[in-house]
């Protein structure tokens, strides 16, 4: 896997709408002016938007080629060094006949998202190019008031750092708070209150290594059966990383999509599952149910390694998990440890 060169300040970052088009309409454009800012004044970085990143949710459905252009320009733009997602949606799968590997592979670059641009970065694994599931625009870099500082710790850390050993720990605080996207809330913060959990391991035991694979469960369907949903090589010592979105999918659904899995032969090829935290909390227990009764009462994945509670996905604050990278899952220590850095030093 190719590593894309770590972002300096002064860096030019591009922004892109793959799926969803509302970082463009009227009553949400607010939210990419809010993040520029705070992307210029708090990470130092220069920010552009792609041409059609801004032409609100209408044009972008309709056009799912220009999305695609806009993706394929910005890796071939020197100026540019990172590709940020304005936000998900459904609609990214749409873009795949248009989309040039070789332009992703022959221009690395940081590429990052989550939630429907899952469908982006197993593009981009295929292309093999690490990417990165983490903050998006509208979202995270958007968040009115303060950027969480566990989010914004991990984008200094992952995204400019260099460290070769890099240890992701849980979140001491967690929000089920809502605040309606609108001009008039912009000056009401996102309220935290305290998580005593951290990771639970209600699976497995002992260590274990592997590299990075996943995204959020309810995308899955959408690309199994395409070109760039990975062969049974791809998932073997795969550590899979999966989460459930805003929409709060039923346990059913958990468990049905684990058991497409198991008989692709992909549950029996892992070296661990990392699950992160449901969107508010819902179906907590239940999700960690539907979970245990596939892996190990049907598929008797006793010893596999299952962290829950990790913070990632749809429930704030989150993290940056990177596709391809070596990590490794301590059950006794309850830890998940990067083993290599995330990105490439730039010389000169």
């Amino acid at each position: 896997m190719i590593k894309p060169k770590r972002l300096q300040r002064g860096d030019t970052v591009a922004v892109v709408s793959l799926s969803w088009g509302g970082l463009g309409d009227e009553g949400y454009l607010h939210l990419f002016h809010i993040a520029k800012k705070r992307l210029e004044e708090e990470f130092g970085l220069r920010v552009i938007a792609m041409p059609h990143a801004l032409k609100g949710s209408d044009f972008v459905a309709k056009h799912p080629e220009k999305r695609a252009q806009d993706f394929m320009d910005a890796f071939k733009d020197p100026r540019v060094s990172a590709v940020f997602s304005a936000i998900g949606g459904d609609d990214t799968i749409r873009i795949l006949p248009y989309v040039d590997f070789d332009v992703l592979r022959n221009h690395p670059k940081i590429f990052m998202g989550y939630s429907d641009t899952t469908v982006n970065h197993f593009m981009m694994y295929k292309a093999g190019v690490i990417s990165y599931y983490g903050p998006s625009v509208m979202v995270e870099f958007g968040e009115y008031v303060k950027m969480a500082e566990y989010t914004k710790n991990a984008v200094e850390d992952l995204l400019f750092g260099g460290d070769e050993t890099y240890q992701m720990l849980p979140s001491s605080v967690w929000s089920d708070d809502h605040i309606p996207w609108k001009e008039e809330n912009m000056e009401i913060p996102i309220m935290y209150k305290h998580d005593p959990k951290g990771y639970e391991v209600i699976s497995g035991r002992g260590k274990v290594q592997g590299h990075l694979l996943g995204g959020c469960l309810d995308v899955f369907m959408m690309i199994i059966g395409t070109s760039i949903w990975p062969g049974p090589e791809e998932w073997k010592d795969a550590i899979l990383f999966m989460e459930t979105s805003e929409e709060k999918p039923s346990p059913d659904f958990v468990r049905l999509t684990l058991r497409n899995l198991a008989a692709q032969g992909i549950l029996g090829a892992l070296k661990g599952i990392i699950v992160g935290k449901p969107k508010d909390e819902t179906y907590y227990e239940e999700y960690k149910e539907a979970i245990l009764q596939v892996v190990k009462i049907e598929e008797r994945l006793h010893d596999l390694p299952v962290f829950y509670n990790v913070n990632f996905g749809h429930a704030r604050p989150i993290g940056i998990l990177p596709y391809g990278i070596q990590v490794e899952l301590d059950c006794d220590r309850k830890s998940l440890t990067f083993l290599e850095s995330a990105t490439e030093e730039r010389l000169g």
